[in-house]
């Protein structure tokens, strides 16, 4: 029996049965119940719905479609899938290689200790002793230099090339643009205005923050004094990790939304060998399992990143069953990303802070103003970042060159120094850093919105929940951060909604 002739329809039912398999190995490696991912034969199983003749129909039918209409708007995410999905594939080999070295992989301190890589963040970040973080940094540093950084290298020189070859625009940075529907250099542009803009704040933020908290002159900060800054230890007792599940699911609760929703979010949040530190959020089936993974810091970090990673859940937990794949599963991560800052967000409001944690009036302006750096140099270091990666996908910057380019990029904007070997590793690969800033304006937007129809308290208001679910969850990723912005907010995604939120927080009394 000859196999059925390709379809929009068996490429979409291939392409949702492909990802949820792909998603639960990726659930089960990083989340430490698997030692390694075996990514390849779940590719090797489903190769017809991204093979040449499948990304020739999608492409075709973009072409087709009349420009605006629901077609165009649903085969573009098609298209952009399956480019994405063409490029893992073949770099399927690196991807497994790359999660089992750091499954696996072990940090040789100067003292003789060694740590487990996944754990390294974990401790330069938790570390009191400026000798000992810089000692774990050294460590880390010099085992990304020899093993990892050049299998990133690899990796995005491989991205770059397999791209290009497809054929959807001249380059890299062109294919994106065409099949994300972003206005890169635009956006680039954004973020130089926003770091020449916000450059008089941090010059007044950032000495003061160092000395003070640290104890360090400040040209002599690095990145992983950056990491401990940020943890801002002084304020754990205030968030205590017992409370945090009950604390957040009733304050969801008061709002009008089950945070489990009914059952079909999972909360992993067990420390666990082999768990990557870095906290994700797995949707296994699109709404049926979702995973929100969490390998506890402690303390106030450990808050802010359960609510980030619930609103990844909860989108992901709300959409509506009965869209399509592509508006499930696909469309512009910055709205999710959007959704998740919303609710991380809820860290930066004072009253949320004084109903739902332990800090209590005297405490309150001080973690304000720690925030408000946090978030300052967070944008920061992001718009740094894509300002960055847009030089390295570029490909007119040769690559023995951008150790230095990243260092120079990232010291710059963040007063932290950058070491040169992380310069293919603190890569977020396919511009993800674009998805994140797009999605930080929008949740601007979208809090002034809640605001304007829930008033202050809206994150204990019981309408709000369902509104958000009907407007916002409900609606997947059928559309585009700046047509969501348009459609909830009636304004255009900026910084400028950020920049006034952040100085509020500095200048917090």
């Amino acid at each position: 029996m000859s196999p059925a002739p390709l379809s929009l329809d068996g490429i979409r039912r291939g392409g949702e049965a492909l990802m949820e398999q792909l998603s639960r190995e990726y659930y089960e490696a990083q989340a430490g119940h698997k030692s390694s991912a075996e990514l390849q034969p779940i590719y090797a199983r489903h190769q017809d719905v991204v093979s040449d003749d499948a990304l020739a129909l999608v492409r075709e039918a973009l072409r087709a479609a009349a420009p605006g209409s629901e077609e165009a708007r649903s085969t573009r995410a098609l298209l952009e899938w399956m480019a994405d999905t063409r490029v893992a594939r073949a770099l399927a080999a690196l991807d497994e290689r790359e999660i089992a070295w750091e499954a696996t992989a072990l940090v040789t301190i100067a003292d003789g200790r060694r740590i487990p890589f996944q754990r390294i963040a974990i401790e330069i970040a938790n570390a009191t002793d400026r000798r000992e973080r810089l000692m774990l940094e050294r460590g880390r540093a010099a085992l990304v230099a020899a093993e990892l950084a050049p299998m990133r290298r690899e990796h995005f020189a491989r991205e770059r090339e397999l791209t290009e070859a497809m054929e959807i625009a001249p380059t890299y940075n062109a294919t994106f643009v065409a099949l994300s529907g972003i206005d890169l250099p635009a956006l680039v542009a954004q973020c130089e205005a926003f770091l020449r803009d916000t450059q008089a704040m941090w010059d007044d933020t950032f000495p003061a923050m160092v000395r003070e908290k640290l104890h360090i002159p400040p040209r002599e900060a690095v990145r992983a004094d950056a990491l401990a800054l940020m943890r801002a230890h002084e304020f754990d007792p205030y968030f205590p990790s017992g409370a945090m599940e009950s604390v957040v699911r009733g304050q969801m609760a008061e709002m009008g939304l089950d945070a489990r929703a009914g059952g079909r979010i999972v909360f992993d949040t067990a420390d666990r060998e082999g768990k990557r530190s870095r906290a994700f959020c797995a949707p296994v089936r699109v709404p049926q399992e979702v995973y929100l993974v969490l390998r506890p810091h402690g303390g106030q970090a450990d808050y802010r990143t359960f609510l980030h990673e619930l609103g990844h859940a909860l989108h992901f937990g709300y959409t509506r069953a009965d869209y399509p794949f592509e508006y499930r599963w696909l469309g512009d991560n910055s709205v999710t990303e959007s959704y998740a800052m919303l609710c991380d967000h809820l860290m930066h409001d004072p009253g949320w802070l004084l109903r739902y944690t332990e800090l209590g009036r005297s405490r309150l302006p001080a973690f304000l103003r720690s925030v408000g750096f946090e978030e300052l140099q967070f944008l920061r270091r992001y718009c740094a970042k894509l300002i960055y990666e847009y030089a390295l996908y570029g490909g007119e910057v040769p690559w023995d060159a951008l150790p230095d380019l990243y260092v120079e990029t990232l010291t710059g904007a963040t007063s932290f120094r950058y070491d040169p070997a992380d310069a293919f590793v603190d890569v977020d690969p396919r511009y993800y850093a674009a998805r994140y800033l797009r999605a930080w304006q929008l949740q601007a937007l979208l809090t002034e919105t809640l605001i304007e129809r829930f008033d202050e308290d809206w994150y204990r208001n019981p309408r709000s929940g369902p509104w958000i679910v009907e407007h916002l969850f409900a609606e997947g990723q059928r559309e585009l951060a700046h047509e969501l912005a348009e459609r909830v907010a009636g304004r255009a995604l900026s910084f400028d909604p950020l920049v006034r939120a952040t100085e509020a927080l500095l200048i917090a009394s």
